[in-house]
């Protein structure tokens, strides 16, 4: 039996591993896309969770939008 084919050559692999041994971020940080799915998209959904609660709160104060 043969074995199985790398995914990717190990060269590459020795340059992401350099790569991420080298940064000095927090492990959740290290990736270049991993500030907008860390950061950026909780801080959206935390903002707009505000706004409707502030929202609603203002709606229910001044008695708007109250069903018959």
């Amino acid at each position: 039996m043969m074995p199985e084919a790398p995914f990717r050559p190990r060269e590459k692999l020795f340059e992401k591993q350099k790569y991420y041994q080298n940064i000095h971020r927090h492990t959740y940080l290290k990736g270049p896309m991993d500030k907008v799915t860390s950061v950026a998209i909780p801080l959206a959904l935390a903002a707009t969770s505000l706004y409707m609660i502030g929202r609603g709160i203002y709606n229910m104060s001044h008695g708007i939008g109250k069903k018959e």
